[in-house]
């Protein structure tokens, strides 16, 4: 919205050097509209005020609404170029103010219905409402605009409905009524109407059932694809834990273990026979070990098998 900022001041100098109506009251009420348009413009390009940009239209836009009706054709066009440029500014500091879902209720607040909004204004409103992708709320007001047969033979009626039908009805998935609108012979060219009936045709191809079933199937690899790296992440970290408990096994001193056993054997079988006796498990457990070694070392023929 900002790269339009110094088009609408051109518009608002340009306005500026021209006086409006011949009437005293509509010359008074223009010059004041003239001079608030300057303010605004003055705040939301220098001074960065945009609060104070947006009061500023507020007040012109209400100051030229006060005025009376007038049959002056050059009059009446220059005061309606006034109060769209007033609009204008007033969208632009809307946006920077963060509040672009207020500026379609805002706009029709001085011009009542979407039919009486001007060409670039609709325009500006579309390309707002799809930068911050919403572009569900400008819809309705969209076609109630292009379907007014007086819009249809104003300059920017082609423009507005290019807008409309690629960045308002493709994206919603309105492809029948993009379509009826491409087709319409008074509205676009035929270079440009063999364009959008492209990206309709992409955009049926696009959400047609093999083309769901392939994104599907995407969707299906691409959550696989992180379960996978996480199971090899695990394996990993396993094989990094064995590894690491097999250097600490080879510290261990067999030869002390070893040693201490053959000596816990010696004092407690072989130094004196009567402990055996006197301690029953010990030699319940040892003659279990004798049979374990037996079963495990001993040759076959030495091996008794317990029927």
């Amino acid at each position: 919205m900002r790269s339009s900022s110094s088009t609408s001041l051109a518009q608002a100098r340009s306005l500026g050097s021209v006086r409006l109506g011949s009437s005293p009251l509509l010359f008074q009420g223009s010059a004041q509209a003239l001079s608030l348009l300057d303010m605004a413009v003055e705040h939301l390009m220098v001074l960065r005020d945009f609060k104070g940009g947006l009061e500023s239209c507020e007040k012109g836009l209400d100051s030229l609404s006060s005025l009376p009706e007038h049959e002056d054709t050059t009059s009446s066009f220059r005061c309606g170029e006034v109060k769209a440029a007033l609009c204008i500014i007033g969208i632009q500091a809307l946006a920077e103010l963060n509040e672009w879902r207020r500026v379609l209720a805002w706009v029709l607040q001085y011009y009542g219905t979407p039919e009486k909004i001007p060409a670039k204004i609709m325009q500006m409103c579309i390309l707002l409402y799809t930068k911050v992708d919403e572009p569900g709320m400008i819809l309705e007001a969209g076609g109630d605009w292009l379907r007014t047969s007086v819009n249809q033979s104003l300059p920017g009626y082609g423009a507005v409905a290019e807008l409309y039908l690629l960045h308002i009805l493709v994206p919603l998935g309105w492809l029948h009524e993009a379509q009826v609108l491409a087709g319409s012979y008074t509205t676009f060219t035929e270079e440009q109407r063999q364009v959008a009936l492209e990206i309709i045709e992409r955009k049926k191809n696009a959400s047609s059932p093999q083309s769901l079933s392939q994104g599907q199937g995407i969707q299906q690899r691409m959550h696989i694809r992180p379960f996978s790296q996480r199971l090899t992440a695990i394996m990993r970290l396993l094989q990094r834990c064995l590894l690491m408990v097999r250097k600490g096994i080879h510290f261990l001193p067999y030869q002390k273990v070893l040693l201490a056993g053959i000596l816990l054997y010696i004092l407690l079988v072989r130094v004196d026979p009567a402990i055996p006796s006197a301690f029953p498990w010990i030699s319940d457990l040892f003659q279990m070990f004798r049979q374990m070694w037996e079963a495990m070392f001993a040759p076959y023929y030495r091996v008794s098998v317990a029927c």
